[in-house]
């Protein structure tokens, strides 16, 4: 019978196209009445198709599977740990494993065991060659001794009672004991020997379920994840077998369960473990290091969640894993905010900055170190900058020049408190900023130029998204460049004069910048920092850029942190911060502090000193009155020491004043009547009477000009 209906039709168009006219077209129409219905056995398989693929049935063949390979493994663990028990094969793979790994000390020591242990098990089985002999005497005179004594307490009964029969009684009572305890065995032996072998099964079963001696995928989903397994010696071997470094695999293989000796103490650190891998002869270091992620991943962890460093231990790596999600976890506040009275020691003391992964305190010091931090945008780098600032600023000796690229008000607390504070983003303010840095570069000068022996105060120049300044195109009247790395750029240049010889005058340049490139941040500044720490970047050629050849070969990976997730999260190169022997940086989590907070810590500042006048632009010009810059400097303190009186007005006009001594100061407050004098052992200058002489000219120069 046909399945389809064939219809003869003339085309209904009533003007159809050129070429088609009157002709017939077929057309053919699908009969439902004759549509051929779906074989059986297609629809069975279909079914049975989807019992199979069903989350169900795959769920039920798991649980089967898990729980018979339980009972199965866990009967060969059993038998593994007996034999192990009953013979030497512990020791001699003990042996082998130190062989591999190049310890015959270990493996001398580890024979001895072996022979300890086979003298002692010759000597048990001689013992059991006399034991029936030794066994049938100690019976037949325990039970001699045992009827003896029974009889002894029936006489006793028997005399108390008067009944002679008593003296069989204690005999009589034990043999009824005896009955009974045979008894007992006759009715539960049957069902003992029945349930015994299903006791032994599910015994078997929890050896295996407790050792999880499955395959992964017949485990459950959350045990299948490994999220948050703990770290043991059989994990870190596996993890490294299964790395895919061959002569590490093959050593590990012939070592047999072994492997773990390998491995030093897993020591709890932080929020993780560590411990130290001694590699087999034949694998080098950077073999391990180059496969991180795997090695994360065979110890369930990301990536992040695993460092690797390279301690002073020959051929050894150093393996630091989270616990799972704790790197996400935020750190506690900054003891900056939380003790209001703590103070700052420039020279002495360290700054608070956050915890390293161990959970101890990260504390740096700045004495005499320039500073370089750098990170893609928006990571915490001004933030992190920020907060060794402010607690350099709880010490009242320390002077800041500050200049902040950015210009959205980051810095905008230091006003009151530091000398100069340049804030924006443009070529105007990078001007600014650069004739302020060349400005420290004189007072530098002067320092150097100064009697040996003599100590300054702390100078920080202080230069923030310093990367608009190496970027800026614009040119002086003489055609020299601001920005740039040549011989004539000029902020170029003064950052080089600070990091060649500020350092032993205490002036230290700081700066933070985004994103090295060789353009934005020049070889010759980045290697000139004493403490260098970097933020999430993007390649491993930033990071070297921004740490060094050095802590990058030696493990630094700032390109491994995660941008937006690791905000905040530094590595440090510096010898300012404790590092652990053998490494060549530390990854330090630093306390984020916010605008408020940082306010407050500038105000406690601010509160520790005589009071400071803020410049918020480099004057230039050749015209200048001594005496009311003079005034400027020294806002409203009370009193002001001469030789800060000299740096605040070298800063405000270097042209001017950057040569200026002792003398030129004393010579012009001295013709104005202002002289200076000393308090508490040192020459300060009073305000007092740098004002009364100012207002004395003024009003003079008023009388002349009315006379």
């Amino acid at each position: 019978m046909s399945e389809n209906v064939i219809s003869l039709h003339k085309s209904p168009d009533p003007e159809p196209p050129a070429g088609t006219a009157g002709v017939t077209t077929l057309t053919v129409v699908p009969d439902p009445a004759s549509a051929r219905p779906v074989p059986l056995w297609v629809r069975s398989g279909r079914a049975v198709r989807t019992v199979v693929t069903h989350e169900s049935t795959k769920a039920t063949v798991r649980a089967v599977a898990r729980h018979g390979l339980y009972t199965v493994n866990g009967g060969r663990i059993v038998a593994r740990r007996t034999w192990d028990g009953r013979t030497g094969a512990r020791y001699e793979r003990m042996i082998r494993t130190a062989e591999a790994a190049g310890n015959l000390e270990a493996a001398e020591e580890w024979e001895e065991r072996l022979q300890r242990f086979r003298q002692a098990r010759h000597h048990r089985r001689m013992d059991l060659l006399h034991s029936p002999v030794e066994a049938a005497k100690g019976l037949a005179v325990g039970t001699g001794v045992s009827i003896g004594a029974l009889i002894a307490l029936g006489i006793v009964m028997a005399i108390n009672t008067g009944r002679p029969v008593d003296v069989l009684t204690p005999l009589d009572a034990t043999i009824d004991f005896i009955n009974l305890l045979i008894r007992i065995v006759q009715v539960v032996w049957g069902p003992m020997l029945t349930i015994g072998p299903f006791l032994a099964l599910l015994a078997l079963w929890t050896v295996g379920n407790k050792q999880q001696a499955a395959p992964q995928w017949a485990l459950p989903a959350n045990v299948r994840s490994g999220e948050g397994e703990p770290i043991t010696p059989s994990i870190v071997v596996k993890a490294l077998r299964d790395l895919g470094v061959p002569a590490l695999r093959k050593a590990i293989t012939e070592m047999g369960d072994a492997g773990a000796s390998m491995l030093g103490p897993i020591r709890i650190a932080g929020c993780g473990v560590e411990v130290d891998v001694t590699l087999p002869s034949g694998v080098a270091t950077n073999e391990v290091q180059g496969k991180r992620r795997k090695l994360a991943e065979n110890l369930t962890r990301h990536e992040h969640e695993v460092f690797i460093t390279i301690p002073q231990a020959a051929r050894t790596v150093r393996l630091w894993i989270a616990d799972s999600g704790a790197l996400d976890e935020p750190i506690g506040p900054s003891p900056l905010v939380t003790d209001e009275s703590m103070t700052a020691d420039y020279t002495k003391g360290k700054a608070p900055w956050g915890q390293d992964l161990r959970g101890d305190a990260a504390a740096l010091s700045l004495y005499q170190r320039h500073l370089l931090i750098t990170g893609l945008s928006n990571q915490g780098k001004t933030v992190a900058l920020r907060s060794l600032a402010l607690w350099l600023s709880l010490d009242k000796s320390v002077q800041f020049l500050m200049g902040d690229l950015k210009g959205v008000g980051d810095w905008a607390m230091f006003d009151g408190l530091a000398t100069t504070l340049i804030q924006g983003p443009t070529d105007e303010h990078v001007i600014q900023v650069t004739e302020m840095v060349e400005g420290a570069v004189d007072e530098m000068n002067r320092r150097i130029q100064a009697p040996p022996g003599t100590v300054f105060p702390p100078l920080i120049v202080l230069v923030d998204e310093a990367q608009v300044a190496f970027m800026c195109p614009a040119k002086d009247e003489d055609k020299r460049p601001y920005g740039g790395s040549k011989a004539n750029s000029r902020y170029f240049m003064a950052v080089r004069k600070i990091h060649n010889q500020g350092r032993a005058v205490n002036v230290l340049m700081w700066q933070g910048t985004q994103d090295p490139t060789n353009e934005n941040l020049p070889k010759l500044v980045r290697e000139g920092a004493h403490t260098r720490a970097s933020l999430a970047l993007g390649t491993e050629s930033q990071a070297r850029m921004a740490l060094g050849d050095k802590a990058v070969d030696g493990g630094a990976a700032p390109n491994l942190l995660r941008p937006g997730l690791d905000r905040g999260t530094l590595v440090v190169a510096s010898d300012g911060v404790t590092i652990p022997a053998g490494q060549s940086s530390i990854t330090v989590r630093t306390h984020y502090i916010d605008d408020d907070a940082a306010e407050a810590v500038t105000d406690r500042a601010k509160a520790l000193r005589d009071g400071v006048t803020t410049l918020h632009a480099i004057e230039r010009g050749e015209g200048h009155d001594p005496l009311a810059d003079i005034a400027a400097v020294i806002g409203d303190a009370p009193r002001v020491r001469t030789k800060d009186v000299l740096a605040r007005l070298a800063t405000r006009n270097a042209d001017a004043y950057g040569g200026w001594s002792f003398i030129d100061l004393k010579r012009v407050l001295d013709d104005a009547g202002a002289e200076p004098y000393k308090s508490d052992g040192v020459m300060v200058v009073a305000h007092d009477r740098v004002a009364r002489a100012l207002a004395n000219r003024d009003n003079e120069g008023s009388a002349s000009a009315d006379g």
